[in-house]
């Protein structure tokens, strides 16, 4: 029973993309939204305004508030829970927002949530918080247990939603002053698109619960209030996980001048490692910006290593951010195309976890999150294709090894 179990999670996932992706036009070619669009679910609309918020200094404050100004529906979703004084202050927002009557409700996934205190969970349920844990263990449920929400999502009211790459525990507070404190962005979004981000959530509200929310409090009309066009996509196995892969690649295929990809787990599979060595060979600049020695997955960096030789052969270059673990996860294209959200450049990602991410639209939101990686680049170190080479021997085994393991990293 338990080696079915073991065999039914490492087996887990849709069938992926396996031949390359033409390049037939650029990211400001009408064609390419309108192809986003067709393979990723949801439609780029106009009217929104998507916001950095940098480090957990800006971002908790402003989930926080947006929380305790709820009039009608807080709908809250992540991997990440764990017990700690952030986890007690969003703890406290929900219970207060409850008692006064909004409806709110919050999924964690087992997993990643398995940390936050009993106590909080039991006085939430108290206090009128619909609770719930996505995919908890259960003997009918082991060979579904590796299939984890890996989402970050936060819509308040159906109008303001927040996603990216912050969890809820203490890792993330302050402002990436030291290595016990992460450099992560996560990103405020209003207008027309929010409805989608509402209903990413409902995605897996509905799976876990069989309840289906809706009305004005959780969609309501959303005017245009800014220039942006974006989409929300949504990956899970059996449900389109292939989709995460598909945003990579496509977008990827339609770059002209530069990829610029900051990625807290990037292992990258044979296919994506030609892709990107083919947007070189063409001509693109690519820079990836990773974590260096402060990790919070060693054996993931060690795999990622492993398949850097041919990316640093074509020219690709490849950063390390020196001060802290970095959680970013954020795609820019030619300077006008940017993904951000909870997906990772890995096969679990692709094929293994729920994801969400906000496509951008936008030259000027592009220039921003720029500013942001050129900023991440300066407290980063450039590795070499000679360092990369003369490591030592125990480290190219050690790193083979973990290379082996990459379709379910």
């Amino acid at each position: 029973m338990a080696g079915l179990a073991l065999l039914l999670n490492l087996t887990l996932g849709d069938k992926q993309v396996d031949a390359s992706v033409r390049g037939v036009y650029a990211v400001g070619d009408p064609q390419f939204a309108r192809s986003m669009d067709a393979l990723l679910g949801g439609p780029v609309v106009p009217g929104n305004r998507v916001e950095a918020l940098v480090n957990g200094e800006h971002i908790f404050p402003a989930m926080l508030d947006a929380i305790r100004g709820a009039r009608q529906s807080i709908t809250f979703e992540t991997y990440i829970y764990w017990s700690g004084t952030i986890g007690a202050e969003f703890a406290e927002a929900f219970m207060e927002r409850a008692r006064a009557g909004v409806r709110v409700h919050v999924l964690i996934d087992w997993w990643g949530g398995e940390d936050i205190q009993e106590r909080y969970r039991a006085r939430m349920e108290a206090a009128g918080v619909h609770l719930e844990i996505y995919n908890p263990l259960r003997l009918a449920a082991l060979g579904r247990m590796n299939n984890r929400t890996h989402r970050k999502l936060l819509v308040v009211d159906g109008s303001t939603g927040f996603t990216g790459g912050v969890g809820i525990a203490d890792s993330w507070r302050g402002h990436a002053q030291d290595p016990d404190h992460w450099r992560d962005t996560h990103f405020r979004v209003t207008g027309p698109v929010v409805s989608q981000l509402q209903s990413a959530f409902m995605d897996n509200w509905i799976a876990v619960t069989g309840e289906v929310l809706h009305g004005p409090a959780y969609f309501p009309a959303l005017e245009a209030v800014g220039t942006q066009a974006a989409q929300v996509f949504t990956s899970a196995p059996g449900g389109g996980a292939e989709s995460a892969q598909l945003l990579y690649l496509m977008s990827i295929a339609a770059a002209r001048t530069s990829i610029r990809l900051s990625m807290a787990y990037f292992v990258p599979d044979d296919l994506a490692v030609r892709e990107l060595v083919a947007a070189r060979r063409r001509g693109v600049r690519v820079e990836i910006l990773l974590p260096g020695e402060h990790t919070d997955r060693p054996f993931v960096q060690r795999a990622s290593r492993a398949t850097w030789g041919p990316l640093l052969q074509a020219g690709v270059e490849i950063h390390r951010y020196q001060p802290t673990m970095y959680h970013c996860k954020v795609l820019i294209v030619d300077s006008a195309w940017t993904s951000v959200g909870s997906t990772n450049f890995d096969n679990r990602s692709f094929s293994v976890n729920d994801e969400a991410n906000v496509n951008v639209l936008d030259a000027r939101f592009a220039a921003a999150q720029v500013r942001l990686f050129e900023e991440d680049l300066a407290r980063s170190r450039q590795v070499s294709l000679e360092e990369w080479e003369r490591r030592p021997v125990s480290d190219k085994l050690l790193d083979a090894l973990a290379g082996l393991f990459r379709s379910q990293l």
